[in-house]
């Protein structure tokens, strides 16, 4: 392992350059993951150099890797546009060894952050605009299905988004069902009728937004980008990691590991190594690997020059 380096992290925003202090290593500790780099997916154990990517010519993004260990579903960018709600994409399944292409969606709507189901079914999951309203509401597919064929596990007239999952097929989501009013909640799915939604208690909840929320193999973590206040922006988050019980529906003893300064940098997207040892995150283009142990932090991308973001542990969906 190569010994610890001192770096500064620098990235402009709207005419500041921020600086911020992060330990850095390159080195191989055998955590692999997916990850986009300058619009490619990759998959590479973090800490090497870059391998060929997976997909090319094409603007692909925020793979989530199936709990079996052999997939990869993201979403691929067919239409750009400045506002990033105003997208339009399809939706994709990839196998991990960069075979087994197949799209999932028609590519007419702006479908984003897919993620797995983890009860054994490999059943993909993710979001998808209702552009009458602009909210989104929570879609379902399957291994091989063809676009036309995915189904709705939300009603349009609310919105939710769909982040993690449980081993017991419930889905962890943000939502404003009718009767139960904003929160997260583990929804158990009932395609065709209503879904069932149990809302998990959170003290920083009640205080602002939990966002990219990822629960942790053995489902007794959890880790979160979390923003102050309900008014949505992304730059500036901090990362934490916190307590999570499934059977009683709690979030405690939340804990920030990445950028607690909310300095104006995009800290964003902490994943699980499959180990559940550490949290890869990215923070201004670079990735970053946070160990839980020790606490310690290093940068475990590579080329800096390249944008590397949304990486996501091996085996471990959302």
């Amino acid at each position: 392992m190569k010994p610890h380096t001192s770096l500064i992290l620098r990235m402009a925003y709207p005419g500041l350059l921020m600086c911020v202090a992060i330990t850095s290593a390159l080195a191989d500790d055998g955590h692999r993951s997916s990850y986009y780099k300058n619009g490619e997916l990759h998959v590479n154990v973090l800490g090497t150099s870059d391998d060929k990517p997976i997909t090319t010519g094409h603007w692909d993004f925020k793979p989530s890797w199936s709990k079996t260990g052999d997939m990869l579903v993201f979403f691929r960018r067919l239409k750009n546009d400045p506002d990033v709600g105003k997208w339009i994409t399809a939706m994709c399944i990839i196998n991990a060894d960069g075979t087994g292409f197949h799209q999932l969606s028609d590519g007419t709507y702006t479908d984003f952050n897919p993620t797995w189901t983890r009860d054994g079914k490999n059943t993909p999951v993710w979001n998808r605009k209702n552009p009458a309203t602009g909210g989104y509401y929570i879609m379902a597919s399957k291994v091989g299905g063809k676009p036309g064929e995915e189904v709705a596990l939300t009603d349009k007239s609310y919105g939710s988004w769909v982040h993690s999952a449980v081993s017991d097929g419930r889905l962890l989501v943000a939502s404003t069902p009718p009767k139960t009013g904003r929160g997260y909640f583990l929804m158990t799915a009932n395609p065709g009728g209503q879904p069932n939604f149990e809302r998990i208690e959170c003290e920083l909840a009640e205080k602002g937004i939990l966002d990219r929320v990822s629960v942790s193999p053995s489902e007794t973590r959890i880790c979160f980008e979390y923003q102050p206040g309900f008014k949505y922006d992304m730059v500036g988050r901090t990362l934490y990691v916190a307590d999570f019980d499934v059977q009683k529906r709690t979030i405690t003893n939340a804990k920030p590991f990445a950028n607690e300064e909310a300095k104006k940098v995009w800290f964003a997207y902490p994943r699980w190594t499959k180990d559940e040892s550490a949290i890869v995150y990215h923070a201004g283009g670079k990735l970053f690997l946070y160990t839980l142990t020790d606490g310690s932090t290093k940068q475990v991308s590579t080329d800096d020059k390249a944008d590397y973001r949304y990486p996501h542990g091996e085996a471990t969906p959302n």
